[in-house]
C-alpha cells in the first residue's frame, strides 16, 4: 500500500470518526431523557455509574399513559399541530406563488416585509399578542393556538425560492390551454413543489408541537392545554419529578421521529433540490 492510499484511508478513517463522535452527540439527550425515565428518582443516585446499572422500571410510562389528562394534552396537541400546518401549506404556497410569478405593485416591498417579519424574535410580539387575543376574546381557546400560527413567513420564503427554481413552460403552456391561475396552481405547481412542501410540513408541525411559550400564555385551563405545558406541571417549585417528566417527553418525542423516519427521503429531495436558490 503506497503513501497516497494510505493518506486517503486515514482521512476516510477520520472523517467517519467526525460523523459518528457528533451523531453520538446529537444522539446522548436522547437516550439520557430514555435513561431517566426508566429509573426511580433518578436524581438520588450519586454517580453515573450508580444511575446506569440500577433497575429499570415502566412504571412511569404507565402513570403518564393513565393519567387523565395526558390523552386530553396529546389531542390538543396532535389536533392543533396538524390544522397550523395544513394552513400553512395551503396559505404559504398561494402567498409563494404570487410572489414568485406574479407581477404587481408593491410585490418586493411586501416580500421585503416577509423576510423583516423572519428577523423579528417571537418574544417581541409576546405582550401585543396576548393583549390581542384578550381584545378579542380568545384566551382559553383554540382560536389563540390556532389563528395566529397559520401564516409563517418562513413558510412562504421556501416555496418562493422553491417555485422560482421551477421552470414556467409548463405553467405557461397550460394557460395558453385556457387553464385558469387556481388549475395552474394546484395542479402543476403544487405537485412539482412536493419536497418543500414536505420540509415545510414537518418544519411547521415540529415548530407547533414544540411550542411552549404562546401555548402557556393563551391556554390557562386543562380543555385547551398542550402536552409541552402539560408536561411542566412536573416541575414543582421545589423539586422537579424527572422520572414522569422524561417518561412524557418521551412518548411527546414519538411523533416527531415517526414523522422523519417516514419522510426523510422526501426532506433530503427538499433541501437539495434547489429550494434556497434564486
Amino acid at each position: 500500500m503506497n503513501s497516497s492510499s494510505i493518506r486517503s484511508l486515514l482521512a476516510q478513517s477520520l472523517r467517519y470518526a467526525l460523523l459518528i463522535a457528533a451523531a453520538a452527540l446529537m444522539v446522548f439527550p436522547l437516550g439520557w431523557m430514555l435513561l431517566l425515565s426508566l429509573k426511580e428518582r433518578p436524581q438520588s443516585y450519586a454517580t453515573f455509574a450508580d444511575l446506569l446499572f440500577a433497575p429499570n422500571t415502566l412504571a412511569h410510562y404507565r402513570d403518564i399513559l393513565l393519567a387523565d389528562t395526558f390523552g386530553r394534552y396529546f389531542l390538543n396537541s396532535l389536533g392543533i399541530s396538524v390544522v397550523v400546518t395544513l394552513g400553512n401549506l395551503l396559505f404559504c404556497l398561494m402567498a409563494a406563488f404570487a410572489f414568485a410569478r406574479k407581477e404587481f405593485r408593491g410585490r418586493e416591498l411586501f416580500f421585503t416585509t416577509v423576510l423583516g417579519v423572519m428577523m423579528i424574535p417571537p418574544h417581541v410580539v409576546m405582550i401585543p399578542l396576548y393583549r390581542m387575543m384578550v381584545a378579542f376574546g380568545w384566551i382559553n381557546t383554540y382560536y389563540a393556538l390556532i389563528i395566529p400560527w397559520l401564516v409563517m413567513p418562513f413558510g412562504i420564503f421556501l416555496l418562493r425560492q422553491y417555485i422560482l427554481s421551477l421552470p414556467r413552460d409548463v405553467e405557461d403552456a397550460a394557460r395558453v390551454d385556457g387553464a385558469s391561475e387556481w388549475y395552474v396552481l394546484f395542479r402543476i405547481v403544487l405537485p412539482l413543489a412536493k419536497p418543500a412542501l414536505t420540509v415545510l410540513a414537518l418544519y411547521v408541525f415540529l415548530a407547533t408541537w414544540n411550542s411552549f411559550l404562546f401555548p402557556f400564555l393563551f391556554a390557562n385551563d386543562t380543555a385547551h392545554r398542550t402536552l409541552t405545558v402539560g408536561l411542566a406541571s412536573f416541575q414543582g417549585k421545589q423539586t422537579i419529578d424527572w422520572s414522569h417528566l422524561m417518561a412524557g417527553a418521551s412518548i411527546s418525542a414519538v411523533p416527531i421521529l415517526v414523522l422523519f423516519l417516514i419522510f426523510q427521503k422526501q426532506i433530503i429531495q427538499g433541501l437539495t433540490a434547489g429550494a434556497l436558490k434564486e
